[in-house]
């Protein structure tokens, strides 16, 4: 016979639980003469395969189930099921822990927080210490805080002989320069890159243009492809965030950003830089779409990964609308636009690869190159003229 302190004793558990287990009836104890209450071995053994049957899971009623019938198979099945549930969480947690002190791939894990909390994620990168130039870097190009450093050293190599850094065609340029209904006096140039656009705008127009950027390296290569006097008295480079544009409100005609806006979200893009044109200003602005309701698996996936929120033109339309836009007109960039920026790119990866074999970055380049040359038809950048209303 056991007194209930011996009894807690040897299972491990309280006295409170002891009595617990009495009171639901699981073991049943007896008081003696002299007021102590006793248990049998029987008591404790029941306890015993008590503790086993709840490593598997199962509740203290459940338990009870199991010793006074037979065993509810429906009931285990049900039982083994959530617990394979709970390995699995607790698996994904794992990695993800191992992950975070760069024992891991923090890759799928960023690429979800991109699709269900894109600004959430952004400002818990710059938390982490990345400014805000390398946050959004890692968030459309590395997703790996871990490798960043390492993979934009090789995306930078891969681009640095290339003159363009994403699709586009003086032609391109020139005629949706041509459906702003009025010449602008003033142009500001969001994420001009190394200044393929601005030439035309700066040729096309008599309008003082301000260009922004937040790589200095890519306004180093517009200064050089101007002459001095039209740097000091038309086109001014300022490197700065699209995020948060470092100007008053109504102080453009005229915002241009080719390729640029998918990094902020096209959304946010159209709200924030809206107060910066003046009444009835231009946006120009182009983005990635699908060009068919049917596309391939292949660039589904890709596009999931590299720009989760890419959507057809007619969705573009009434979310330009909705922002408080009026749409002038639009149209899908070039061939030539495509071709521009992929055969380079593609020889520069043919080039790098025999010296850069385990490169992640080159393989993402390359990747990229082969889905967006083997579906082209499928997808594209269009361009947009819109009006503020």
């Amino acid at each position: 016979m056991y007194q209930i302190s011996e009894l807690a004793a040897k299972v491990g558990l309280s006295r409170t639980a002891i009595l617990y287990y009495e009171k639901q009836g699981l073991i049943s104890g007896h008081r003696l003469e002299n007021g102590y209450r006793v248990y049998s071995d029987n008591d404790l053994q029941r306890v015993r395969l008590i503790q086993r049957l709840q490593a598997g899971g199962l509740t203290l009623q459940e338990c009870k189930v199991c010793l006074e019938a037979k065993v509810d198979k429906q009931l285990l099945r049900n039982r083994l099921k959530a617990l394979d549930e709970e390995i699995a969480r607790k698996q994904q947690s794992r990695l993800l822990l191992t992950a975070m002190l760069g024992e891991g791939d923090l890759k799928a894990w960023h690429q979800s927080l991109e699709t269900v909390a894109p600004d959430a994620h952004l400002d818990w990168l710059i938390k982490q210490g990345f400014s805000e130039k390398e946050a959004l870097r890692l968030r459309w190009l590395s997703k790996d805080m871990n490798e960043h450093d390492l993979y934009m050293a090789d995306f930078m190599k891969v681009f640095e002989t290339l003159e363009r850094w994403g699709p586009g065609s003086e032609e391109d340029t020139r005629k949706a320069l041509s459906l702003v209904p009025k010449a602008p006096r003033t142009i500001l140039e969001v994420g001009c890159g190394k200044g393929l656009a601005t030439t035309v705008l700066v040729e096309q127009s008599e309008a003082k243009i301000t260009v922004i950027d937040n790589e200095q390296s890519a306004l180093n290569q517009v200064i050089q492809r101007f002459k001095p006097e039209v740097i000091s008295d038309r086109l001014e480079t300022i490197c700065a965030s699209m995020t948060d544009l470092p100007f008053s409100n109504k102080s453009f005609d005229l915002i241009w950003a080719e390729g640029c806006a998918y990094i902020m979200g096209i959304e946010k893009a159209l709200a924030e830089w809206k107060p910066v044109l003046r009444e009835q200003g231009y946006l120009v602005i182009s983005d990635m779409v699908w060009r068919t309701q049917t596309p391939s698996s292949e660039p589904i996936a890709f596009w999931k990964q590299a720009y989760p929120d890419i959507q057809c033109v007619q969705t573009r339309l009434k979310q330009m609308e909705k922002a408080g836009y009026q749409v002038i007109e639009h149209f899908p960039q070039s061939e030539t636009a495509r071709l521009n920026y992929y055969t380079p790119l593609s020889e520069r990866v043919a080039e790098l690869e025999p010296s850069m074999p385990s490169s992640a970055a080159l393989k993402d380049i390359k990747h990229e190159v082969n889905v967006c040359t083997q579906f082209a038809e499928e997808f594209g950048y269009h361009m947009f003229i819109l009006m503020k209303a």
